[in-house]
């Protein structure tokens, strides 16, 4: 069938002429539905544990890390700059190295330590994902490159999902080069549709939700 003919029909099915431009997009709707907080955690780590990963809900910064030390058990690890590492006192455990500001050192770093340490700009309860928006606070090798990987996140950025994550970001483009979510280990089944953990990045993820819920 000729082109213009194709598309005469398209145009016709649609009730269009040609060079009518199309319609206004319909308006944006988001549903954020209310969710108590322990409802919000509870699925949370529901979620989250259904794909392998491990989580702790503690109360305080330092119960975090506390868990975060015993998670590293003496082993090397990277922190990211994230200033809430800082305040829970992340950063100052033995063996935690922080504050790379080149990203050749920070690769380097991140290639032969065994644990990556970050916070997470959000996390959404519905699906246990991690939010990750890169930036000099939150480098992307940390949460992706070393075998271990421990989130630590505040309550307060406890979401119920993707429609409210799109009313704090309407446009991430305008605000990061990229915007990872993470939900669970990495894991996959190219091969022989065998499942494998840990071939795109960490094999091994803890999520510590820190607040009183």
């Amino acid at each position: 069938m000729p082109r213009d003919q194709m598309l005469h029909k398209v145009q016709t099915a649609l009730g269009r002429s040609a060079g009518q431009p199309p319609a206004s997009a319909p308006p944006v709707w988001l549903r954020i539905p209310e969710i108590p907080v322990e409802r919000r955690i509870a699925t949370f780590r529901e979620k989250l544990e259904a794909l392998a990963a491990k989580t702790a809900h503690v109360r305080t910064p330092r119960e975090a890390a506390n868990y975060v030390e015993s998670v590293i058990a003496g082993r090397d690890a990277v922190a990211s700059n994230a200033p809430y590492l800082a305040e829970c006192g992340v950063t100052a455990l033995a063996g935690v190295r922080t504050g790379f500001t080149e990203s050749s050192a920070l690769r380097a770093a991140c290639s032969t330590t065994a644990v990556g340490v970050t916070s997470a700009d959000y996390a959404l309860s519905e699906t246990g994902t991690l939010v990750m928006i890169a930036s000099p606070s939150e480098a992307r090798l940390i949460s992706l490159l070393p075998p271990v990987h421990i989130a630590v996140v505040p309550l307060e950025r406890l979401l119920t999902g993707l429609d409210e994550l799109f009313t704090r970001v309407p446009d991430p483009a305008a605000i990061t080069s990229s915007m990872v979510m993470i939900t669970g280990p990495s894991r996959t089944a190219d091969i022989e549709q065998i499942l494998v953990r840990g071939v795109h990045g960490p094999g091994e993820l803890h999520v510590v939700l820190v607040g009183e819920g």
